[in-house]
Order: structure tokens, then sequence, then C-alpha cells
């Protein structure tokens, strides 16, 4: 009798420490263009150590919204890589960048932020419950076009652009960041 209730104790601190092992590598931290993402850090904090997202961190300084999304939130931030950047027309990120093109590149950034945070489940479960595409409304006022293809999510801009995105659920203190691999345009 002692060596069953042994051989369950046993099987039962196994069974604890496998499940305490899952548990620690599923909130272990994401990795973004080289670096971790903490969730102890907010959004800016995490965006300026990926660099993948250097052309974004510049343009959220020069559109002046890094304390905007370093405030508490929550947010959604869907963010464009540089190689999503580099993918514009030529010249488009330097005219962006311009002092005297701050508002639409303010629009533009905007775009790309929904209030709330909106994981990858709750953004399935919205396109399901929408029977197959949802509408988000961005905190620039404009709609994005959300779409399953298969287990990835994209998204189409009201000019018929359209984004994947990539590494879903970067959380951060104040929201959730999901990696696209374009830039998504308003009208």
């Amino acid at each position: 009798m002692t060596s069953i209730q042994t051989a369950r104790k046993l099987a039962l601190i196994g069974l604890a420490i496998a499940t305490s092992a899952t548990s620690v590598a599923a909130m272990a931290d994401v990795m973004v263009g080289g670096a971790p993402m903490l969730v102890s850090k907010d959004i800016i904090d995490n965006a300026i150590n990926s660099k993948d997202h250097t052309t974004l961190v510049t343009a959220v300084k020069a559109a002046g919204l890094v304390d905007t999304l370093k405030g508490p939130g929550p947010f959604t931030v869907f963010a464009p890589t540089n190689a999503a950047f580099d993918a514009l027309p030529a010249g488009t990120v330097d005219a962006l960048l311009k002092p005297e093109s701050k508002p639409k590149l303010t629009t533009v950034l905007t775009y790309h932020v929904v209030a709330g945070k909106w994981d990858a489940a709750a953004l399935t479960k919205m396109i399901k419950d929408g029977k197959g595409m949802a509408k988000i409304n961005t905190v620039s006022g404009g709609t994005l076009l959300a779409k399953s293809s298969g287990s990835k999510i994209t998204l189409t801009d009201e000019n018929g652009g359209m984004a994947a995105v990539t590494i879903p659920d970067v959380y951060q203190s104040n929201g959730v960041i999901h990696v696209i691999d374009k830039v998504l345009l308003p009208k």
C-alpha cells in the first residue's frame, strides 16, 4: 500500500513539474528582431530593441507618438517591419518623415493601432463570428478588414493592400503587438 501511495505521489510531482515547465515555456518572451520582447515593458521600450522595427520607431518618434504608445493603453499594434517600409515606393518613407508631413505620418501610424488588447485568439473569434471576416476600427478612424488564411491572420487596408501577421501575440505591459509584413495605408 505504501509503495502505491509513493508511486502516486511521485507521479503527481512529475505531472506538476511537467505542467509547470509547459506554463513557463508558454509565458516565455517572444523574440522579435533578435531581441526578447518583455511582457514587463511597454510597446515603445520593446520596439526600440527590435532590429526589424527601426524604421517604425523612427516614424513613431517623428510623429510624436512615443508618449501615447508608452501610455497605459491597452493598445493593439500591427507593427510593420523595416522590410515592409522598404517595399513602399521609393522616397515614400523619406517624404513621410519630413516635418511638414507629420499629420499624414500620424494618420498612417495610427491606422496600425487599435484601442484595446486584441490577441490572435480574440481576432480569430471576431473573424469567425463575422463569418470569415471582421471589420476593425483603428485609432486613426479608418477600418481594416481581418480574415483568416489557414492559421494566419491577414489584414486588408482601405485601398485593398494586404498584410499578413507574421508574429502574433507579442504581449506588452500596455497591450499586444502583431508583427506584419506590409505597411497598411488609409484612404
